[in-house]
């Protein structure tokens, strides 16, 4: 067993509390002062740990404690090596999770924190309140004794008055007050359909990270963040995932990008060899690769650019005569006969599958799932279990291949979203997490 870094979780009593913001500013608050800093983000997000890579320079992985083992989550914990501090950033409210194995919350964010044994530092939005913020802060500190809590940042405080009667509450309450953000307008990320845009298309993402630090240095007490971060004994046995094949073709642009940061690190330490290429760009996949893997990202918006991009569609087709094309989510829906954008233009796709999928008819679609393969897929047999989780607004209007699998939710009822396969072509609409161990 050995000393781990100290870490510390950010978390709110809800999303849309300014979290993410304040997340990025620490990152880059404490890389700046010469830290070696770990990101990390809690739940199966997919674009929040690109803009902490970001922030601080180091890659971010998410922490899933519904779809990890403790293999898995060890192999993911033991990426802090050399870091001076862990940061980790909580998804939607801190108790928010879901109802599986008779409790509610498993897979949350307190989950994480209390596995790994990192205090919360809890962002509170006080606008429209004042003494009142206290309760709720108090409430969520006393909601789970066992739970290690560091204190508050004050978040959209309108003014010194504000901020005296939100302390005076906090003070009464027994709560530390970590930090004190005044209500600005522009300490906000874009957003769209599905949350956040990507790291990559924000149009000065390394001004707005810096703007961010400013304002966390001047408003937050960051010694005291460090002061309140926690190291447990660590150095159990831990793995990331094996790779799925030896030479595999990623795509990899602003239409798929949503892979889980620790497969791709694991498969690269197992020696797989990965060779991005952008199918918006038209550019082929590695003709000599095994398997060309398409992952989930935003093809709905690209769909125009993806179907008139020929050199890639007719390399993928070719690829697929004698070796396995996968995708997931988005990817899937470009493997399919064809994708109808908002706007009710269809465009069509590879051809690959019979699916069709539209966005003028959205429905959402969001969850954990675990899938029992009925076919196998690459990197896994017929009959093993997959975790993953599935985040889309597309609806199906034809799906006529076989079944991959029967998928199920975090409760275990199923869902229609099979998945399909045909000749050595696969698809899902959940993103792989992590195979179940047998």
């Amino acid at each position: 067993m050995i000393e781990t870094p100290p870490g510390v979780l950010i978390s709110a009593p809800s999303s849309g509390t300014g979290k993410t913001t304040v997340m990025l500013g620490l990152l880059r608050a404490l890389r700046d002062e010469g830290l070696v800093v770990q990101p990390y983000k809690s739940g199966p997000d997919y674009i929040d740990p690109a803009f902490h890579r970001a922030a601080c320079g180091r890659a971010s992985f998410n922490i899933d404690t519904w779809a990890m083992d403790d293999r898995l989550l060890n192999g993911i914990a033991a990426q802090m090596n050399g870091a001076d501090i862990c940061i980790a950033e909580g998804s939607m409210g801190l108790y928010d999770g879901v109802a599986t194995k008779g409790q509610t919350g498993f897979g949350s964010s307190a989950e994480t924190a209390r596995r790994l044994g990192w205090p919360v530092v809890l962002v509170v939005d006080v606008g429209g309140q004042a003494q009142s913020a206290a309760a709720t802060a108090l409430g969520f500190q006393t909601y789970a004794p066992d739970l290690p809590f560091a204190g508050v940042i004050l978040n959209r405080v309108a003014s010194p008055r504000h901020e005296r009667l939100a302390r005076l509450g906090m003070d009464q309450a027994g709560i530390t007050v970590l930090g004190v953000l005044p209500r600005r307008g522009d300490l906000t990320l874009p957003e769209r359909h599905l949350g956040l845009i990507q790291a990559v298309e924000h149009p000065d993402l390394e001004s707005a990270i810096a703007g961010y630090a400013d304002f966390l240095r001047e408003h937050v007490d960051l010694a005291a963040i460090r002061a309140a971060a926690n190291s447990v004994r660590g150095g159990q046995t831990g793995s990331l995932p094996s790779p799925p094949a030896q030479r595999i073709a990623l795509a990899q642009d602003a239409a798929f990008s949503f892979t889980y940061p620790h497969l791709l690190k694991g498969w690269r330490d197992a020696g797989a060899e990965i060779s991005p290429f952008s199918p918006l760009a038209d550019e082929v996949p590695d003709p000599t690769a095994d398997l060309v893997w398409l992952p989930g990202g935003y093809p709905e918006l690209h769909a125009g650019r993806l179907a008139a991009a020929q050199c890639f569609l007719t390399a993928l087709r070719r690829h697929a005569e004698a070796r396995p094309v996968h995708g997931e989510c988005g990817g899937y829906m470009a493997l399919g006969e064809a994708l109808i954008d908002k706007q009710g233009h269809r465009h069509a796709m590879a051809g690959l599958l019979g699916l069709v999928t539209s966005y003028e008819k959205r429905k959402f679609h969001l969850g954990y799932r675990r899938a029992v393969l009925g076919a196998a897929m690459p990197g896994f047999d017929a009959g093993q279990a997959l975790r993953g989780h599935e985040f889309h607004y597309s609806t199906i209007l034809a799906q006529p291949d076989a079944p991959l699998a029967e998928v199920f939710d975090a409760d275990g009822q199923p869902v229609p979203e099979t998945g399909s396969h045909r000749g050595k072509v696969t698809g899902t609409f959940f993103h792989l997490i992590t195979p179940e161990a047998a």
